[in-house]
This record gives structure tokens, sequence and C-alpha cells, in this order.
């Protein structure tokens, strides 16, 4: 799936799905600005895929909870290589488990900010551009947005939220010959997980349990989502407002599911 001179907009590209995004699209030959938080990270994945090519990527520090932040990513892309042919917001975060009664008010606000409106601020700066070049949207959602998830409402919230966007704005965008689409993530193997694996009582169990949550018996890659949002980028050219599920399987039959005390 090549996608050689296209430029490619990532958030949260400095690891987990947002690092499999950018590795399968500079591998595909595009030309990817992404950003992150931190600068190390950043700058590493750079001097890494920068030396694998055939595309190349470039790294702007960048808190997509700070609109003019936003602004400025789409700004520098468009400085630097002239033209907008896909954004991909990935870029979010999520919260400990807890019931709804330990979040308050303001941390569900924050939440938003930063998972909800980042989204909304980045296709409202970048379509101007995307409409230019008949270009596409791609936003991450997660399988919990259609399922729910346990002590998770405001994570779960703002991932529904994202679907439902996505579908909005598509049917906004047809007439510019914008694609929008969203990708819904089951588990994926990611630093996140790693880290809930790293903490648990039992770490070998933690991991068995999410391998065992999938009909295939094991988490998901982040190049495979990456792959994913290629397909959705160059090939699915007929596919708009569709929120595709990559889960391997986890939401398919029945399981215990009881609470009752």
């Amino acid at each position: 799936m090549p996608y050689t001179n296209k430029v490619v907009i990532i958030t949260g590209g400095s690891k987990g799905i947002g690092e499999g995004c950018v590795r399968v699209f500079v591998s595909a030959g595009a030309r990817v600005v992404f950003c992150a938080r931190t600068e190390a990270d950043g700058n590493a994945l750079v001097a890494e895929v920068n030396a694998l090519g055939p595309g190349e990527a470039h790294f702007i520090r960048c808190d997509v909870s700070r609109t003019g932040e936003i602004r400025n990513l789409i700004d520098t892309a468009l400085a630097r290589y002239g033209q907008l042919d896909c954004l991909i917001n990935n870029a979010g975060w999520h919260p400990p488990h807890l019931p709804i009664d330990d979040f308050s008010v303001n941390e569900f606000r924050d939440l938003l900010d930063l998972n909800l409106v980042s989204i909304f601020a980045a296709c409202k700066f970048a379509l101007p551009h995307l409409r230019r070049t008949r270009g596409n949207i791609i936003n991450l959602s997660s399988l919990v947005g259609s399922m729910g998830q346990l002590h998770a409402t405001t994570y779960v919230a703002t991932k529904g939220a994202i679907t439902a966007f996505t579908k909005s704005l598509a049917i906004d965008e047809a007439e510019h010959g914008v694609r929008v689409n969203s990708v819904s993530p089951g588990n994926i193997y990611t630093p996140l997980w790693q880290e809930a694996i790293d903490a648990a009582s039992d770490p070998e169990a933690c991991r068995t349990q999410g391998e065992d949550a999938q009909l295939l018996g094991r988490m998901g890659t982040i190049e495979e989502v990456g792959k994913l949002c290629l397909f959705l980028a160059s090939e699915a050219t007929f596919t708009t407002g569709v929120d595709h599920i990559i889960s391997g399987g986890a939401e398919l039959g029945y399981g215990p599911k009881s609470r009752r005390q």
C-alpha cells in the first residue's frame, strides 16, 4: 500500500498506536509530521524511521490540549511540505479505572479537552488544506466507546463522542471530497498495557488475561493498527463515516458479566 510523497499529520505519535502509524506510513513512503509532549521520545523515533525510509518523519512538540499548539502543528506541516493529505487524530489518555464517585467534574472537563476537543480543533484547522487535496481524516476511537467499560465512564464518553463526531463530519465533508473515518482498537499491546502488567500483583496472570480477552488469543500490535490506518488512507477510497473495529474478536460472543452483589 504505497503512500509515496503524501503528507500525513499524526498526533500522539511518539509511542503506542501513534508510533505504529508513524512507522507504517514512513515505510509506505509518506512524509509524516507527528507530535507528542516528550521531545526525547519524538526525536529518537525520527532518527530511527528516517534511517529506514523510504519516507521521512518530522517531529514537533505539541500538547494537543492547547488549541494554539494544534494550530502551530498544522501550520508548521504546511510550511514544510506545502500540502496535507491525511490527518490521524491519535493523541489521548485513559485515566485509571475508578467509579464515577471518584472522578471530579473538572477531571472530566480536562479529559474532554484532551481526548475530544483536540480532535475537533485539529479537524477544523486541517480541513481547509485537506479539501484542496481531497484528503482524509482518521480519528482514533475505541472499542469501549460502543460497548462500555467498567469504571471508565469519562474515557468511554470521550470515545463514544469521537465515533459520533466522525460520522457527522463525514456527512459535511463529502461535498468537498474529504473522507472521514474512525478506528476503534480493542486490546493493543502498548506501553500503557505494559505499565498495567508491571503494576499487577501477578504480572503473568494480568498479561494472560489481556491476551485471552480476544478470540485470536493475543493482543494486537501497534503496527497492525497502523496498517489499518494506511489502508483507510490509501486504498479505502469508497469508505467514509465508518467506525473500523480492530479487536481480535474481543466483542464477540457471550461471557461471564454479572456484577450482582
